[in-house]
């Protein structure tokens, strides 16, 4: 089985969200998994913003980089330049893409104000898991 990691600086909004998109839209065969170079736990926010869009990631939680999968991965995902720049060397064998997407935490203002944010940021993990998918068949 082919394994992807998705990965982000502490596991709690993109990598979380890509993980929930993927286990549903890649192809069965590949085993999915997302982690952090730090751990800040899932934000309330990520998972209400995939509830929106029929995906429950309540059961996930935010994790550190295992060194062990990630060498076993044949694709790595990179969803933040700190994490790019952060995450261990991989074997050569992996594929490691970069998708530069803003971290939704980091939106000001009151929840509701950064609601428009996570949807934003969701919709675009959605579309590259989907072109993703596309290619990985």
């Amino acid at each position: 089985m082919a394994k992807i990691y998705f990965l982000c600086t502490g596991n709690s909004c993109r990598s979380q969200m890509a993980e929930g998109f993927a286990r549903q839209l890649l192809p069965a065969d590949w085993e999915v998994a997302s982690a952090g170079v730090e751990v800040h736990g899932v934000n309330p926010l990520a998972v209400q913003v995939m509830a929106e869009v029929g995906i429950d990631i309540r059961q996930q939680t935010s994790k550190l980089i295992d060194p062990e999968y990630l060498a076993q991965c044949a694709v790595v995902v990179t969803l933040c330049g700190d994490a790019r720049d952060r995450c261990p060397v991989t074997p050569p064998t992996v594929t490691r893409l970069h998708w530069p997407l803003p971290d939704p935490a980091q939106a000001p203002g009151s929840p509701a104000e950064k609601l428009p944010v996570f949807r934003q940021v969701r919709d675009q993990i959605q579309a590259q898991i989907v072109a993703l998918a596309k290619m990985l068949k």
